[in-house]
């Protein structure tokens, strides 16, 4: 009996330290979820204020929505959601928000605007009324050069629209030395095209998320002029797939760690890993899932992998981005017991 009481308090121990991700230690926390190939990324800021892009797919008993919750209550030590944010219309991207708001709470929902159809989704409409009755049909959009409206301490923390709805930031920033890499494809009609681009920055830390952006709107976001400018953190987007990540963007935002959201078969492209090969800043980056079906060679190195295994034995590993309470340098780990890769924040 002694040994379970000192056990079960052990365990307990353990809670407030993996609970004080968010305000407590005054950093600021990334944590990338591994929804098998969706998307759903928690924000929680020095003051303890979340945000929530995306929550995966829906339905899989559960699986995805478990998985934020369990980081969002148990690791980061949060009772709600402040903010929740859909970056397009994509079962992927929206499918447990509605079933989130019932469960664990959401303050304010935002997006980029909910349009009355989406042809690409015949589901379309029965999803988008939950969640219209999720967010009381209050939900607000996103515009371009919009801020979230979040609360900063002595270092400053804004979050910027760069793209919304096909519409991007225009006339800012220095000319684009790789905008010749741009090689025009196919009008994209899907809503992947229309995604949210949001950039953080923290102090001198940048953290850029584009949602499943594609090609050509990636270039018209970047060519002639770079708005975004160097980052340190990079979403890789659309999952790693090879009509997103437009190395006219990729080259040009010059990230030094790169996270890619993939799924065991789905993303993780042999084009996109080498084009992230090509970024001259480029330390590390990490995968959320091993491509079973690509050479490993091509991918990350073994200890950038969060996941190994297919879908059915997959035990959901997330990765942390800690940035230190003065933007001055972060750590990359995956789950609780990884290794801690340290990086200074570029100077700007």
């Amino acid at each position: 009996m002694r040994l379970i009481a000192s056990s079960v308090l052990l365990s307990l121990s353990l809670i407030p330290s993996l609970a004080a991700a968010g305000s407590a230690d005054g950093c600021l926390d990334l944590y990338f979820i591994d929804v098998e190939g969706g998307a759903a990324t928690l924000i929680v800021t020095p003051e303890g204020e979340s945000v929530l892009i995306d929550s995966g797919y829906p339905d899989n008993h559960g699986r995805d929505l478990d998985r934020i919750i369990y980081v969002a209550k148990d690791l980061a030590g949060l009772k709600r959601i402040d903010h929740a944010v859909v970056s397009h219309w994509h079962l992927d991207h929206y499918g447990n928000h509605a079933a989130l708001a019932a469960k664990f709470r959401i303050g304010t929902f935002w997006d980029r605007g909910i349009p009355e159809e989406l042809s690409e989704d015949p589901g379309y409409p029965e999803r988008i009324a939950s969640y219209r009755a999720a967010s009381q049909n209050a939900s607000k959009a996103l515009h371009v050069g919009d801020t979230l409206p979040l609360k900063s301490t002595q270092t400053p923390l804004t979050v910027r629209v760069l793209t919304s709805g096909r519409e991007v930031v225009t006339d800012e920033g220095e000319v684009n030395a790789f905008a010749v890499r741009h090689e025009a494809q196919p009008d994209d009609p899907s809503d992947n095209s229309a995604s949210l681009s949001l950039l953080y920055s923290f102090g001198r830390f940048r953290f850029l998320t584009c949602g499943d952006l594609t090609w050509n709107t990636e270039a018209k976001l970047v060519t002639p002029r770079n708005p975004v400018g160097h980052v340190d953190l990079f979403m890789v987007t659309h999952h790693g797939l090879p009509v997103s990540n437009n190395p006219a963007m990729v080259l040009a935002i010059d990230p030094v760690v790169a996270i890619m959201c993939n799924g065991p078969k789905k993303g993780g492209a042999e084009q996109t890993m080498k084009t992230l090969r090509e970024v001259k800043s480029l330390k590390n980056w990490f995968q959320l899932h091993r491509n079973v079906e690509l050479d490993e060679v091509l991918q990350a190195p073994a200890e950038f992998i969060a996941n190994t295994e297919q879908t059915a034995d997959c035990k959901g590993e997330w990765i942390l981005a800690k940035v230190a309470p003065d933007g001055s340098s972060y750590t990359v780990q995956i789950g609780p017991k990884g290794t801690k890769h340290q990086y200074e924040t570029r100077s700007r």
